[in-house]
């Protein structure tokens, strides 16, 4: 099976980094795209930033210019660098797989379903 895993978060002042880490693991052969998302108390969810297979990077406008996502080394592993973190920066972030093929019991599945970690919170504050 699947499993989205994220790791980082905490606590940082306002003005601070932080770094998102997020492995996706399992017999996976193709991933279309992986991103992050986040989620404040009393809020959507909402996108934060994507990265795609073939390079292609979104950025949601709050965060342009601060965070930037990449690819990791790894495998099937993304990274999110937020620098210039802001209180309204506050959310539980979670992330998002989509788009994956991957091995079944020795059966190829293609799926066009979202796969999602547990969230990891960042609490900006002072």
């Amino acid at each position: 099976q699947v499993q989205v895993v994220e790791s980082g978060g905490g606590l940082v002042q306002p003005g601070g980094s932080l770094s998102l880490s997020c492995t996706a693991s399992g017999r996976i052969f193709n991933i279309d795209v992986m991103g992050w998302y986040r989620q404040a108390p009393g809020e959507e969810r909402e996108l934060v930033a994507s990265v795609s297979r073939d390079g292609r990077i979104n950025y949601a406008d709050s965060v342009k210019g601060r965070f930037t996502i990449s690819r990791g080394n790894v495998k099937n592993t993304v990274h999110l660098q937020m620098n210039s973190l802001k209180p309204e920066d506050t959310a539980v972030y979670f992330c998002n797989a989509h788009g994956l093929g991957y091995y079944k019991d020795d059966v190829p599945i293609v799926d066009g379903m979202d796969h999602w970690g547990e969230g990891t919170l960042v609490t900006v504050s002072s």
